[in-house]
């Protein structure tokens, strides 16, 4: 890469953030300044681009969970908005080529294909909007995810049937990696958790991509198919190796976002079609939050779901060079397709960023759109006669439960955002309900404000910080308590009237009192 391509990236990425949307807006708007410049090439950042892809396949594998992506309202809305989107979408491009000529598709296949390259969502976008709001573990973030998971499974095997090749008999050598588990097990149990665990994430994503191609099967698939298989043979160091590569594949991505300025330079038509495009993507919410509530989600559910789904993706972006790569689409779709989805971020971003004052603003209207029969996962159910709250059932959340429970405060029930850890829970003999904490609806149907003790056990402070912040909303009297992981957030949390507990510094005291209390029971004996 030039070096003045890589600061012409960081200053457009910076600019971005610092005004508040995604930084891969910037790295493309420095693309296509490098472009003008003739600065750099297309071909010197395909390499790192290639990478950058295969490593995102690679991650979206190892955070492929079946088991999320059974539920009805997942798969088949992910299907369901394809079959009304591509159509309509489709139409819109084959009108758009016949009033600009140099934008007429030369067969409607090309027009099929980049309406199927406009269906996508941003994955990337929809992570680092729950992430930044506290939302990650949220039921909505969870349904979203879900769809853009079943999204990207049928965009990888769109770029295998896109790549014209015909798999070599070799290809069946491939059906050995379903009985690589074991090796698999021992590989990862043997690495260890520093920078060797990263370099693995590298090894088999590269690797296996390069195995594809040489069987005439897109390297793609081989990199999603291997972290699937990664995944499955080792849950926890799976999540640990996806926490190391995120930023690696987000920077070898840069590449990616970088390359498709080198396309050419948009002209007024393509930013005329691009607005049109974004105009369509108005639709998008609206499609997602009818599918959601006809599958029987509350009309919050289904209303945060859809606006995290309301921008055009990344991904569509691989496809569409894809079709360029197969003579399918021409390069000037590609820039058009990049524009749009720019504009679709500056759509998405700020309406996110209001998205709960905006429900609740039309919360009485929506509602309206919902089913009388809800599904178990969206039933709010009653906490019972209690006085005392934990939310948040993980580690922390379990171990406070039960403490509370030993020290004689009967009156006690868990809230837990996962329907399934709250149905494992309830075997095991807690009182736990399902529900999100941050949830306003939540805390008015139940009566969580009449607790007097409650405690926050989340794992994110910007999440903790909201439930405070909804709890002084709803006039809560009572004694607030919250986790903390360092020192600026349990002073934050403190300067709003909560208990705060710092994990870090007083894990230690717990340390030293476990050890002490072993300690003298064995010299006891």
């Amino acid at each position: 890469m030039d070096p003045i391509v890589i600061v012409l990236a960081f200053a457009a990425g910076l600019f971005m953030r610092r005004i508040g949307y995604p930084p891969m807006l910037g790295y493309l708007v420095a693309g296509f300044v490098a472009n003008a410049m003739h600065v750099g090439s297309g071909d010197g950042l395909a390499p790192l681009a290639d990478a950058g892809v295969t490593l995102l396949l690679f991650t979206i594998g190892l955070k492929l969970n079946p088991q999320a992506l059974k539920p009805m309202y997942v798969w088949a809305s992910a299907f369901l908005h394809m079959v009304i989107a591509v159509p309509l979408t489709a139409a819109v491009i084959m009108l758009v080529g016949t009033f600009f000529a140099p934008l007429a598709l030369s067969s409607s296949v090309s027009a099929w294909a980049l309406a199927f390259a406009l269906s996508f969502s941003s994955t990337v976008f929809a992570i680092k909007l729950c992430e930044e709001r506290g939302e990650s573990a949220s039921f909505y973030a969870s349904i979203a995810i879900g769809v853009l998971v079943v999204q990207d499974v049928m965009a990888v095997v769109y770029l295998g049937v896109a790549s014209g090749k015909y798999p070599t008999p070799w290809a069946l050598g491939l059906l050995a990696l379903l009985f690589v588990r074991p090796l698999l097990q021992r590989v990862m149990r043997a690495i260890g958790h520093g920078e060797l665990l990263l370099f693995s994430g590298v090894v088999f994503a590269l690797t296996t991509a390069e195995l594809f191609e040489f069987v005439n099967i897109k390297g793609g698939l081989g990199a999603l198919l291997i972290g699937v298989l990664v995944a499955r043979a080792d849950k926890l160091k799976a999540k640990e190796l996806y926490d190391k590569l995120v930023g690696l594949k987000n920077l070898l991505l840069i590449g990616f976002f970088l390359q498709i300025g080198y396309y050419g330079f948009p002209s007024l038509i393509m930013i005329f079609v691009a607005c049109v495009l974004g105009m369509l993507l108005v639709l998008r919410p609206v499609i997602y939050f009818s599918l959601f509530v006809l599958f029987g989600l509350r009309a919050r559910t289904a209303w945060f779901s859809g606006m995290l789904l309301f921008n055009y993706s990344e991904f569509g972006l691989i496809v569409a060079a894809a079709s360029v790569q197969a003579g399918i689409l021409t390069a000037d779709w590609v820039t058009t397709l990049a524009l749009a989805m720019a504009m679709s971020f500056f759509l998405a971003t700020p309406i996110n960023n209001h998205v709960h004052r905006l429900y609740l603003e039309n919360r009485a209207r929506l509602a309206r759109y919902e089913r009388s029969e809800r599904l178990p996962e969206e039933e709010i159910g009653s906490l019972g006669n209690v006085n005392t709250a934990v939310l948040g059932m993980g580690r922390v959340g379990r171990n406070a439960y039960k403490t509370l429970k030993l020290s004689g405060r009967d009156a006690i029930v868990g809230v837990e955002e996962s329907f399934s850890r709250t149905s494992e829970l309830i075997a095991k003999g807690f009182h736990c309900v399902h529900g999100d904490a941050s949830d306003r609806d939540f805390w008015e149907r139940t009566g969580l404000a009449q607790c007097d003790l409650i405690l926050v056990g989340l794992s994110n402070h910007r999440e903790n910080l909201q439930i405070v912040r909804l709890a002084q909303e709803l006039g809560y009297t009572g004694q607030l308590a919250v986790a903390s992981r360092f020192a600026d957030q349990k002073d934050e949390l403190e300067a709003l009237g909560c208990i705060s507990f710092n994990l870090y510094e007083e894990v230690g005291n717990d340390f030293a009192t476990h050890t002490l209390s072993r300690y003298e029971a064995a010299n006891a004996t």
